[in-house]
């Protein structure tokens, strides 16, 4: 995992032990050894999972299946993280969906309704061992104090995530069709974290959405929602069937893409918000200051990394992977690969985010960029999309001066959307 991700484990174990009186039990090593240990101390007849669906989970599963099944135990898992298993939702010829609109609306919706969760066991007698190891020991937290800066936006529990949804059902969901663009309103859910770590149910959510209908003002919103959690599903249905989407484009003929071979520079700039475009650098800062960012300016600052800056989507997703606290193989792997245009079901690639113009549209008094690029606060909202283009009396008014007080555009706009264009008719007469 992650550092981000590795920090929020660290404090969802510590929630859960809370929730557990105790009595949560880690262990280390190899997982296969592992359980056959505690089996055989705890005396016990059977071992239940829920499912893991990345590569190498699915083969390190079967094998521990297989082992413990061979000792006499009785072994079962279950579907404890997606709405319809891979293997339901097939074309009428058995094969795969490769397009998100028919895998949804002919494929998943058409399939049984998903299970509606069971409520928290009201008497679990808990056991604790005697050969598990202590969180601390797992080193989950970073050395250094960069974390300090997350704590204040995420309460990582449980109930925290409950309380998130229900404030998402009761007033983001209203405006989300519309509202999920706009990065400073309050209409997206952030519940990726808590889904990738269990500590909400998809299957909670989407119920919770779906009795929450008759509230809804206009029913595109919940449908809008619900097909967004469809979009996550999706992503693990391509993972599932084509193993090698974290590494390997989809589409063949961009193996034979020009990417940058030397962009260091370009690069780090894009890390750490220094690009000189205020939408990017707002969402990269965001990143790195929240563990997370807004959907529209992923799209945005992940079309600036593989478009304009001709870097190849493996820098971004792996800088994301790093960073993000809802770092998911699946879904991180699948929308680099829709943003780079290579993908199942991708943006073309000629299908190039503005930054300037994305910003203007979906951010327009520039307060989502104030709030992250705080050296822009005093421009007006006319010139903070592309401040390099402001007279000189506003910027010196605005106490900002370009290339010492906020960063030079690291590419021009226009010249890097023709030179993408050009690098992309090199594929075109690949066979997909």
């Amino acid at each position: 995992m992650g550092g981000a991700s590795r920090w929020w484990l660290h404090h969802a174990l510590t929630s859960l032990n809370v929730s557990l009186d105790g009595k949560l039990n880690i262990y280390a090593g190899d997982p296969q050894q592992v359980l056959s240990a505690v089996a055989l101390e705890t005396s016990a007849q059977g071992v239940f999972w829920n499912r893991c669906y990345e590569p190498q989970s699915i083969a390190r599963d079967a094998a521990i299946k297989a082992s413990l099944k061979a000792s006499g135990l009785a072994v079962q898992s279950f579907n404890g993280s997606l709405l319809w298993e891979p293997w339901q939702v097939v074309k009428k010829d058995g094969t795969p969906y490769k397009v998100f609109t028919p895998y949804y609306r002919r494929g998943c919706l058409q399939q049984p309704a998903p299970r509606r969760p069971l409520p928290a066991p009201s008497d679990m007698q808990l056991l604790k061992t005697e050969s598990d190891v202590s969180l601390d020991s797992l080193a989950l937290l970073p050395t250094i104090g960069w974390d300090a800066k997350l704590q204040e936006h995420w309460d990582i529990s449980e109930a925290g995530g409950q309380d998130r949804l229900e404030a998402f059902i009761f007033n983001g969901i209203q405006n989300y069709r519309e509202g999920r663009n706009f990065p400073n309103k309050e209409n997206v859910s952030r519940l990726s974290p808590y889904f990738h770590f269990g500590q909400v149910s998809i299957n909670t959510a989407w119920h919770a959405a779906s009795d929450a209908a008759a509230l809804i003002d206009n029913e595109a919103n919940l449908d809008t929602f619900l097909s967004e959690l469809g979009w996550r599903e999706f992503s693990y249905y391509l993972l599932y069937y084509f193993p090698t989407l974290p590494t390997e484009n989809l589409q063949p003929r961009f193996n034979q893409f020009p990417w940058q071979q030397h962009a260091d520079d370009e690069l780090k700039a894009w890390q750490h918000g220094q690009t000189g475009y205020p939408l990017v650098d707002a969402g990269m800062r965001e990143l790195w200051q929240t563990g997370y960012m807004h959907n529209r300016v992923r799209m945005v600052v992940g079309s600036f990394l593989v478009k304009n800056l001709l870097i190849h989507w493996h820098s971004g997703e792996r800088w994301f992977w790093d960073c993000l606290l809802d770092a998911d193989l699946a879904s991180n792997s699948a929308s680099w690969q829709w943003i780079a245009g290579c993908g199942a079901d991708a943006a073309p690639f000629f299908r190039i985010f503005n930054p300037i113009t994305q910003s203007e549209k979906f951010d327009k008094e520039g307060d989502y960029i104030r709030r992250f690029v705080p050296e822009l606060a005093k421009l007006p909202a006319k010139y903070i999309h592309a401040p390099w283009l402001a007279p000189a009396d506003i910027l010196r008014s605005a106490k900002v001066t370009i290339g010492v007080d906020y960063p030079a555009p690291v590419v021009d706009i226009k010249e890097s959307r023709e030179r993408a264009l050009s690098a992309f008719k090199l594929t075109k007469d690949i066979p997909l």
